[in-house]
């Protein structure tokens, strides 16, 4: 039976999930802001704006690894407070740029910060929460959290961008962020640590070029053509860098990714569908928020208002997936996500050219319910490696970041009808892969 969850143990919920919400508010608030944003940059092409959004998501992707471990090592509160704080000084940078290249760059250092942050968080909630059922609940608020800001992000940058300035939505993450911090320092107890001695540099790196050359690949894709000399040497050089990188991890004592624990059936399935599932649901976000405006020529409050009906779905269901997976398991929420978002994928690839607002919002309540898999994946991977809380959480929150700057940079070169049959086929692999999870964990 589940214990009663005291109120310390909220307020240390409560803290956590406050750093989180920074992550995925930025998820949906960057994307409506984009069109101004470049207006106010002198027209920057589709790859630029795409590289504001993929900055922040491979430099995310590329340390979550780094800091996973690093959590285990020297504690999960104390890097999680620094991932807070780093966060909050990029994001003052962001709303004072003045040029893409800088903004470019100050996304970059947010999205290094979130690294610290996220597997962080996961860590603290294992150890706060160590009843199974309470821990699933737990992670179901967590992942609802990450639906709080989606649905929040449309509504939150139609209104800076209406109705004052793009750089509100930068500005947002510092109050937020401080509270966060006071929080944790009052309520988060520092779960134990694990002694390791060694950084592994050459995964970081190589891990780091692979990914990075790979996005840049498929959105140089998107404007020059698949066949162009510059799209050919950035994805063999992702390939090769790749290479490197699992040759690197099966040489050194202490790898940033220990290949073993793929073998571990559960936790491997869980990767692949958070890898997936971030593909689907970015990639998506991005070619909405750019539809929207470009072709039906909508304002960016209008815009915003258009996404909120999936943005408010993914919020509500990821809320319902905690106490489904507390009851059932992951595997139940993990499938009937993943054929709502292949459903809803289907229903924007068929929509017509002119503006079909009901079939529109059709659609978009429909795909809002893949949000059912998100806090059950997570729960699959946290209890196949218990013992490794912050390690589990960054290589899962890698995978997850990792197909999201692919989907932006690949769903994003596509864009509606292509991309949403593309991410329809990604949601079908996710469905496969939850029917191959064990259920007893």
């Amino acid at each position: 039976m589940p214990t009663e969850t005291r109120t310390p143990a909220k307020l240390a919920l409560a803290a956590v999930c406050l750093g989180f919400l920074m992550i995925t508010l930025d998820a949906t608030i960057v994307n409506l802001a984009l069109p101004a944003i470049g207006a106010d940059f002198g027209e920057p092409s589709t790859a630029a704006l795409q590289w504001i959004v993929d900055a922040y998501t491979v430099a995310l992707a590329a340390f979550l690894l780094t800091w996973g471990a690093a959590g285990d090592r020297w504690g999960s509160r104390r890097v999680f407070e620094a991932g807070v704080a780093v966060f909050v000084v990029a994001s003052v940078a962001c709303a004072l740029a003045g040029n893409a290249p800088w903004l470019i760059a100050a996304r970059a250092v947010q999205g290094a910060g979130a690294a610290a942050l996220l597997p962080s968080s996961l860590a603290l909630i294992v150890h706060q929460f160590p009843d199974a059922r309470d821990r699933a609940r737990a992670l179901g608020v967590w992942g609802g959290m990450s639906g709080v800001g989606l649905a929040a992000g449309p509504v939150l940058g139609g209104l800076a961008v209406g109705l004052a300035d793009w750089r509100l939505v930068f500005a947002v993450n510092v109050p937020v962020g401080i509270v966060a911090i006071v929080l944790t320092r009052r309520a988060v107890a520092e779960p134990p640590r694990r002694e390791t001695t060694h950084l592994d540099l050459a995964g970081q790196l190589f891990g780091t070029v692979s990914l990075a050359a790979f996005v840049a690949g498929f959105i140089e894709a998107g404007h020059a053509g698949w066949s162009a000399p510059a799209t050919l040497a950035l994805l063999v050089g992702g390939v090769v860098a790749g290479a490197v990188f699992v040759a690197a991890e099966k040489r050194v004592p202490e790898p940033v990714l220990p290949l073993g624990i793929l073998k571990n059936r559960n936790f491997a399935v869980a990767t692949g569908i958070g890898g997936l599932f971030n593909f689907c649901l970015y990639g998506t976000l991005f070619c909405l928020a750019l539809y929207l405006q470009r072709a039906w020529s909508l304002g960016a409050l209008a815009a915003g208002l258009a996404l909120v009906p999936l943005t408010t779905a993914v919020g509500l269901n990821a809320f319902l997936s905690g106490r489904l997976t507390g009851t059932f398991g992951p595997r139940v929420p993990m499938v009937a996500g993943a054929l709502a978002g292949f459903a809803g994928a289907i229903g924007f690839a068929l929509l017509p050219a002119d503006r079909a607002l009901v079939l529109f919002v059709v659609a978009s309540v429909v795909l809002g319910c893949c949000s059912l898999a998100m806090p059950a994946m997570t729960s699959l991977a946290m209890n196949a490696l218990p013992g490794q809380a912050g390690l589990a959480a960054g290589v899962l929150n890698a995978a997850r970041q990792t197909g999201g700057a692919i989907g932006v940079a690949l769903v994003g070169a596509l864009l509606p009808a292509a991309g949403m049959w593309l991410v329809a086929l990604g949601y079908a692999l996710v469905a496969v892969l939850a029917l191959a999870a064990r259920q007893s964990s």
